[in-house]
């Protein structure tokens, strides 16, 4: 047997034995991949204490890492977006994979500043922006119904993930050390992404099924040569850019992410070294936030689904942004933890409801790179802040700075959520594919014969 055929078998024999649809083996697959990519990602602000201590890193220096880690996604997030439309989303994961697993390893023997900035920033943006786009798009095309039920999943295991490594990441460095620690992390979840590669396939229609919540009278996707593929997809987002919530998303998500980017990487040290909190005890508020974070992730886009996107994603801003009023004042335990429960709330909704609202404005069309530059709009936010925020503590001595403008991003996003068009329109012409040479149209017999 082939190793292609190898890697097959398992879910040519799955998708006939299982008593349920097989997207849900694709969901639970992309939610450990979600839950492993993005955990270090998301507790990594429990790791600035530690860069400081262990390697003597100026705590500007260290926001300038995470300023290209998150610059880098940005500039490949368009591209990660593309590579999923057009090679698929096992294809992508398999890479992804690889470039996760070799960037732990740099990490782990870093130790310079210029590795920080290599490894720790440019390299983890990369890594991390693939579970981010590609993976997450893909998903979109194995429902025909539901999609606000399969991402909710996805998004929810992705907070577990950051959950469990908010405390465990000090833990780690401070009994192991920082080599062994990444050394371990790269082992057990480097091969984890591997294995769950086997399972994964791009589309139901490459397994002989539906997709999920198809019923008779829906459009029928049919597979196509692959240049017909690259038309369509040309074709597609040259509509979808003529639209003004193209350009408007990417800000809001820019803005959202800005407010919340802040709170996640410098939450920590404020509680450290501006109100005397422990290390351990402030890398909890990390774990609240997460864990409080997976109910809204996995709840906001079946609510966007069923009631509209605008007033969730507005509300879910403003309580990532209200709460930040508590920390101008806050210097206890439980003032932090409560500030974590709320914002969690806000925090997990904020961004996870924009492949719901991208089905809802552009229908059924190839979502990835569409998704990747809304990703580019929200990294470039992080990236600035990352840096800003820890030059203006820097130069100020103070973390007040910083709250206000996490205060004023947040709130300013849910403004312009609110002036969005209707997720009841859709924004672009059904009949967009009259755009497409014939042979290239759904409709048109020529599109069926698959010959890659």
């Amino acid at each position: 047997m082939s190793a292609l055929n190898a890697l097959n078998a398992p879910s040519f024999w799955i998708s006939r034995v299982v008593p349920f649809h097989y997207v849900w083996v694709i969901v639970v697959a992309l939610a450990m991949a979600q839950m492993i990519g993005l955990a270090v990602g998301w507790a990594a602000g429990v790791l600035v204490t530690p860069l400081q201590d262990e390697f003597g890193f100026e705590i500007e220096d260290i926001g300038l890492s995470f300023g290209l880690f998150y610059l880098a996604a940005a500039f490949f997030a368009p591209i990660a977006g593309w590579l999923g439309d057009r090679y698929g989303a096992r294809k992508v994961m398999l890479f992804s994979a690889i470039l996760y697993t070799a960037t732990l390893v740099l990490v782990a023997f870093m130790d310079n500043l210029w590795s920080l900035h290599f490894s720790f920033g440019i390299l983890r943006g990369i890594a991390q922006v693939i579970f981010m786009v590609p993976l997450m798009a893909g998903v979109a095309l194995w429902f025909n119904r539901r999609l606000g039920l399969g991402t909710g999943v996805l998004w929810a295991a992705s907070g577990i993930g950051s959950a469990v490594f908010a405390p465990l990441l000090p833990f780690m460095v401070g009994n192991l050390g920082w080599q062994n620690s990444f050394l371990l992390i790269c082992a057990i979840l480097g091969s984890s992404l591997l294995l769950l590669a086997i399972p994964l396939r791009n589309t139901p229609e490459e397994m002989g099924l539906k997709p999920y919540g198809w019923i008779p009278g829906d459009e029928a996707r049919q597979k196509a040569r692959k240049s017909i593929e690259k038309i369509r997809l040309k074709v597609f987002n040259q509509h979808v850019r003529r639209t003004k919530a193209f350009w408007n998303l990417p800000c809001i998500h820019g803005l959202g992410c800005a407010g919340h980017g802040i709170i996640m990487l410098f939450l920590v040290p404020l509680a450290v070294d501006d109100r005397g909190i422990s290390l351990g005890t402030a890398a909890f508020t990390l774990t609240i936030i997460s864990s409080v974070s997976i109910i809204s992730r996995f709840v906001t886009p079946i609510l966007c689904e069923r009631r509209g996107t605008k007033l969730v994603m507005a509300t879910c801003l403003l309580l990532q942004g209200l709460p930040v009023v508590l920390l101008f004042w806050a210097d206890s335990v439980w003032e932090f933890f409560l500030f974590s429960a709320i914002f969690g709330l806000g925090f997990g909704g904020e961004w996870t409801g924009y492949l719901v609202i991208n089905r809802q404005y552009y229908g059924n069309g190839p979502m990835g790179t569409l998704y990747g530059w809304q990703n580019t709009g929200s990294l470039l936010a992080h990236a600035f802040v990352s840096w800003a925020a820890g030059m203006m503590i820097a130069l100020t001595g103070s973390y007040t700075a910083i709250l206000i403008f996490s205060l004023a991003t947040s709130l300013g996003g849910a403004a312009l959520v609110i002036a969005l068009e209707p997720t009841s329109q859709r924004l672009i012409s059904p009949n967009w594919e009259d755009d497409l040479p014939v042979e290239a149209r759904s409709a048109t017999p020529a599109v069926a014969m698959a010959d890659d």
